[in-house]
């Protein structure tokens, strides 16, 4: 996946999530996108740049990436 791909597929679920679901849904971001986060040469900042939210919230994709090995994401998200 490109940089605008990922950037747009967390944009779409930041700002659609329910309210007081954003962060979590920047976790199930990385959680459903681990492999292609993992396999692409962008740091998960510079995912956070092209969703168009804070770059501080590259952690939190971080933190989806690190959950993906214990956790997955129900196919209705």
């Amino acid at each position: 996946m490109t940089i605008n791909e990922l950037g747009a597929v967390l944009g779409k679920l930041y700002h659609n999530a329910p309210k007081g679901e954003a962060v979590a849904m920047i976790h199930v971001f990385g959680i459903k996108y681990a492999t292609q986060i993992k396999l692409s040469k962008f740091n998960k900042k510079e995912i956070a740049k092209a969703a168009k939210i804070p770059e501080s919230f590259g952690t939190e994709i971080s933190k989806g990436v690190k959950l993906s090995q214990y956790v997955s994401v129900k196919e209705n998200l």
